[in-house]
């Protein structure tokens, strides 16, 4: 049985699906203004190793994550260059996908677009005022925060708290406002921005109401699982379910699942202190599967401390892993013998005992730095069972059984191809010939396919130089 800590209640709790076999979970995505950042990346890999350990244990999972493709950084990011919202929008979301398909994350069954649901957005508010839960001025629609009696139930906050207290957590325009506390679900266009028509004037919905649109339409009314990082909790994840059950009358989601904050060299991660990573920097320094590797290396409500230290150990401890798996792999290429002898079989049973001790770890709310140090037994099993007398069958059993356990985490174990210098000079002078061809685009080609294999190209004065990563 899987038990998953719950924000809701503060504990553990027995997963049980709304349906059974099936998974209906949605999580936070980006808002696509840049590069993603190795914060974005940490709910990113979290939520898909929770995807494939529940499809790993047999269930169907819909696993819908959005993009937040109109906010105010996207408007102003387009107009500093001079461009619509949608291009830039576009831009980031094509580059989100390349990151994410570094880390390996698997593609949602669903990556819905703000701006294409907006009817749905529309509908809902529209639904929202008719039940006296909403109300409209001058252009603005606000959400009712005090008819809705369990609010704060996700934050475990208190309305009359947050009144005295938070003046600062206060969304503006309070004069507009009938309570303070109400939040926006619609606002007015500005000049110079992208805006929807709608019954109280064209304008653009609150961000808010984007995901409880969003989740309900391709998930249903209710879902097993909502997640994110743990910013999101106040006031984003509060206000969804105060809309979402005001609109149903049913409970939103079932679990609320929350990842810890990421800090670098025990600090918040900030532009002014100048230790912001995009995951496109990292991927000029690491084969993005070590960062996925030092992400799960903890557990994901433990707040995590990224440093360059922890990389290299990161990516160390991968290699040992992919090295084992390597030796696996010739030991059975070479073996004399094919079939297991009794006493490797009477083994192979034994090292069932790592995959159940993977198992447990992941049952026990994903406790994926608990499952990896049971891969790591394994891995030590493996090479301290195997040698060049072991037959095929064993070898390769060991070898499934770690590769197995290693897809689960989205970890891949085969070893990037090492490419020879001479290999890369090769490639270099074919770029510069596409160049001066105007064949830009096999240019760019090569670029990128160097990049691929750990290959940094720096264009000077001097000419190209190459670094490996």
């Amino acid at each position: 049985m899987i038990r998953i800590y719950n924000t809701l209640s503060k504990k553990k709790e027995d997963f049980i699906p709304l349906e059974e076999g099936k998974v209906r979970m949605y999580v936070c995505g980006p808002t696509v203004y840049n590069f993603i950042h190795i914060g974005n990346a940490r709910p990113m890999i979290v939520f898909d190793t929770v995807r494939r350990y529940l499809e790993h244990k047999g269930y169907e999972v819909n696993f819908v994550s959005n993009f937040t493709d109109v906010d105010d950084k996207i408007i102003k990011k387009a107009n500093e260059e001079g461009v619509s919202a949608e291009e830039i929008s576009q831009r980031y979301i094509a580059e989100c996908k390349k990151d994410m398909e570094g880390m390996n994350i698997k593609p949602a069954t669903t990556h819905p677009l703000a701006t294409q649901e907006i009817d749905g957005m529309i509908d809902m508010i529209s639904e929202l005022i008719d039940k006296g839960d909403a109300y409209a001025v001058n252009g603005t629609v606000y959400f009712r925060t005090r008819q809705f009696k369990d609010y704060g139930k996700l934050s475990h906050k208190n309305l009359d708290d947050l009144q005295a207290g938070n003046r600062s957590l206060l969304v503006s325009g309070e004069d507009e406002k009938e309570d303070p506390l109400d939040f926006v679900l619609w606002k007015p266009k500005k000049e110079g921005e992208p805006y929807w028509k709608s019954p109280w004037g064209d304008g653009r919905p609150g961000w808010h109401i984007e995901c409880s649109v969003m989740s309900k339409k391709y998930l249903g009314e209710q879902i097993d699982i909502h997640g994110g990082g743990e910013d999101l909790i106040f006031p984003h994840h509060e206000n969804e379910i105060a809309q979402s059950e005001s609109c149903s009358g049913k409970e939103f989601a079932r679990y609320w699942m929350h990842n810890a904050f990421l800090n670098i060299d025990n600090r918040k991660m900030s532009k002014s202190l100048g230790n912001f990573f995009t995951v496109r920097e990292i991927s000029e320094k690491y084969d993005l599967q070590v960062l996925r590797f030092f992400m799960l290396n903890a557990h994901y409500r433990s707040p995590l401390n990224f440093s360059a230290e922890l990389m290299e150990s990161s990516k160390n401890a991968l290699e040992r892993i992919q090295t084992a798996v390597n030796n696996l792999k010739f030991l059975a290429e070479h073996a004399s013998v094919q079939e297991m002898t009794p006493e490797e079989a009477a083994k192979a049973e034994e090292a069932g005992k790592y995959e159940k001790a993977f198992d447990d770890s992941m049952d026990d709310d994903f406790n994926t730095a608990d499952a990896i140090a049971a891969i790591f037994d394994l891995v030590k099993f493996a090479n301290t069972t195997a040698d060049e007398k072991s037959s095929k069958a064993y070898a390769d059993t060991l070898r499934e059984k770690i590769q197995g356990l290693c897809d689960i985490m989205g970890l891949i174990t085969e070893k990037k191809e090492e490419l020879l210098d001479a290999d890369i000079e090769k490639l270099i002078e074919e770029r510069q010939a596409a160049r001066k061809a105007k064949n830009f685009a096999r240019a760019d080609e090569i670029r990128a396919e160097l990049l691929e294999k750990g290959i940094i190209l720096e264009d000077t004065r001097e000419g190209v130089k190459w670094k490996r990563a």
